[in-house]
């Protein structure tokens, strides 16, 4: 097993831990993170339906640094999500740690109106 097999894999078992003890309902939905080498992506899911609320990602950004498109990510499920009357959810990080990219995108979805 290579390095890169050896962080993924610890990676998804951090996830499956914090699966295990996180999940959104209908009231508190899941702002689910999931975090490319290129690119980052926000789901605001309903665990009991298995439904995607609101998405958002920066497949179409091409200007700015990493941080600054997960920022505008952030800010866009933000605005999603209170345009379907969402305003407190429950923040997933996916496993990975809550720094860089997957934090800019936390607290830019705090500051455009989301409470977790």
């Amino acid at each position: 097993m290579n390095n890169s097999e050896y962080k993924t894999m610890k990676r998804e078992r951090r996830h499956a831990r914090v699966r295990a003890k996180v999940s959104g309902t209908a009231a508190r939905p899941r702002l689910a993170v999931f975090r490319s080498n290129k690119n980052i992506y926000a789901q605001i899911i309903d665990d009991t339906t298995g439904t995607t609320l609101v998405a958002a990602n920066d497949l179409k950004e091409s200007k700015g640094s990493k941080t600054d498109r997960a920022q505008a990510v952030g800010k866009a499920v933000a605005e999603a999500a209170q345009s379907k009357k969402i305003e407190s959810v429950v923040f997933d990080r996916g496993g990975y740690l809550y720094a860089g990219r997957v934090k800019a995108l936390a607290e830019a979805a705090r500051s455009a109106g989301l409470n977790f």
